[in-house]
């Protein structure tokens, strides 16, 4: 992939804060986990659907549009609202017969900087997503040849697609190609944790450092919610799942490690995104630092970073006090694209 600097960062920044940088000459074992936590100088666009201002804007014009359900009542952003730090505060998703589903909708936020995408790690970039809600039945359930219909008989889309496109031809690729360039732009807001990171100690009280020293210490978290985006990207049992829900097991079914195992969260906006887990099992943050602490079901599957912590009552508050730091400043409005 490529690391592109130019409008579209200068426009995230402007829309989601500015990201900033911790501290390179912090001299503590603190500011040296700090700069784990350091964020990416740009956007990663991939070589093959590089940034452009006219496929980006497309791409969000196509992503708010209740024209890719079967019913014309969803829009990708039902699931995944900004309004709800990019998903939508339930335990499972609802499709377009508004039956529960399996899973709960993941966020967006910085989801251009995450690889293998699906709670199961199914889908091998962004461009691949897209079709898979809008055409399965329980998810938009519309078939692509309606959807193509569809949006060809918009005129205001033909020009769109024109202004983006060499061929301007509406057509699943194109739309895939749009909507994954549109949600590269989803950026986490600026939190009180980055200021902090950058040098500002008042940003954040004392109990939310502490929970720092335990994020990246004895609570073993940073093992695996590591890096800007707090997540490692990867896919892990936490000793919950159990049954017919075994993960990315599902594709790996000779694999005893991944067997049970689910994709790592962002923790970004984690305090706003309740209920928690692939399945929205568990209701509140502190529910989740009790599960952690209890160490889940002891099986060969579960990550060697699991186990009983025993974290005393300070400990756990100040763990939570700590996560509590990672929001970002809520979005106004629908995000746009801004010129360059």
């Amino acid at each position: 992939m490529n690391w592109k600097l130019g409008s579209v960062l200068a426009a995230a920044l402007v829309l989601f804060g500015s990201l900033g940088r911790a501290d390179d000459a912090a001299p503590t074992s603190r500011g040296a986990a700090l700069l784990d936590y350091r964020p990416p100088p740009a956007i990663p666009f991939p070589d093959g659907n590089p940034y452009s201002p006219a496929k980006a804007e497309l791409g969000r014009r196509l992503f708010f549009d209740p024209v890719f359900s079967n019913s014309r009542t969803m829009a990708c952003a039902t699931c995944h609202d900004p309004k709800l730090s990019w998903g939508d505060g339930r335990a499972r998703a609802h499709g377009d017969n508004a039956q529960d589903m399996s899973l709960r909708s993941p966020t967006l936020l910085d989801v251009a900087w995450m690889p293998h995408l699906g709670w199961d790690g199914k889908f091998r970039d962004l461009e691949s997503v897209a079709f898979a809600p809008i055409t399965a039945a329980a998810n938009m359930n519309l078939k692509e040849d309606a959807l193509l219909k569809r949006l060809n008989a918009l005129p205001d889309y033909a020009a769109a697609f024109a202004a983006a496109f060499p061929d301007g031809a509406i057509s699943r690729r194109n739309i895939e190609l749009a909507l994954a360039t549109y949600e590269r732009t989803i950026i986490s807001g600026e939190a009180p944790f980055d200021r902090w990171a950058r040098g500002d100690e008042s940003a954040i009280d004392e109990a939310a450092k502490r929970g720092f020293d335990l994020f990246n210490g004895n609570a073993h978290c940073s093992g695996c919610h590591s890096g800007w985006t707090f997540s490692d990207g990867s896919f892990h049992d936490i000793g919950t799942a159990e049954g017919e829900d075994i993960g990315r097991g599902r594709l790996f079914p000779t694999s005893v490690k991944l067997r049970y195992a689910f994709k790592t969260p962002t923790l970004r906006d984690a305090a706003r995104r309740a209920p928690y887990m692939h399945d929205g099992s568990v209701p509140t943050l502190e529910a989740v630092i009790d599960l952690y602490d209890r160490g889940g079901i002891k099986r060969p599957s579960r990550s060697e970073l699991i186990g009983p912590l025993g974290l005393t009552g300070g400990e756990k508050s100040d763990l939570l006090a700590f996560l509590q730091t990672l929001s970002g400043a809520r979005p106004t409005a629908a995000p746009s694209i801004a010129p360059p």
